[in-house]
């Protein structure tokens, strides 16, 4: 991950240096890059944020790994897989367990999902395990990856990536609004 640099220096996740969320931005980015890494088909998978500088003064071990080579300063904030995280059928369930300290900054997660182009929904099923088979064998499905995350600022925002236009990469603050609030509820 690198630094966003503003007039003052690397901006700092949490502060109002960083009133645009870039940091929030940047951790998603480098969290896209990652699982997308292992290719498609994965479970999802939740992610703590932590600002890089605390992390560092506690673990100084870590300096050489989070920043890239011929970077100064690492990113802000540094995304650590929480390995025993493992979803089940009811995602929004699984996530209202969650509860982070307070030093845990933010949090993102990423998911797949399968979605029908508009008007293709038409006929689902109301059953959602009905409706999820259906999708699956649609011929016009479409397959997404989707990284959401929050901060303790309040700040939201998500990318998602079409399996069918793997160069592209969407974003925005409202991508998926209800997945942001349970994770901004995981803060609280």
């Amino acid at each position: 991950m690198s630094s966003h640099p503003d007039a003052a220096g690397p901006v700092r996740a949490g502060t109002d240096a960083d009133p645009a969320g870039t940091s929030l931005v940047a951790a998603l980015l480098e969290v896209e890059r990652h699982v997308g890494a292992a290719g498609w088909d994965q479970p999802s998978r939740l992610f703590a944020l932590v600002a890089t500088e605390r992390l560092l003064a506690a673990e100084p071990g870590l300096a050489d790994r989070l920043r890239a080579p011929g970077a100064g300063e690492p990113a802000t904030l540094t995304a650590i897989e929480q390995d025993h995280f493992a979803a089940t059928d009811d995602l929004f369930a699984d996530l209202a367990q969650v509860s982070w300290p307070a030093t845990v900054d933010g949090c993102a997660l990423a998911v797949e999902r399968m979605f029908l182009p508009a008007g293709a929904e038409a006929d689902l099923p109301d059953d959602p395990q009905a409706a999820a088979e259906v999708v699956a064998g649609h011929p016009r499905r479409q397959e997404v990856r989707v990284v959401v995350g929050v901060d303790r600022a309040g700040r939201r925002h998500g990318v998602a990536r079409l399996r069918s236009e793997p160069d592209e990469l969407l974003g925005g603050t409202d991508l998926v609004p209800g997945l942001a609030e349970v994770l901004a509820h995981t803060l609280n």
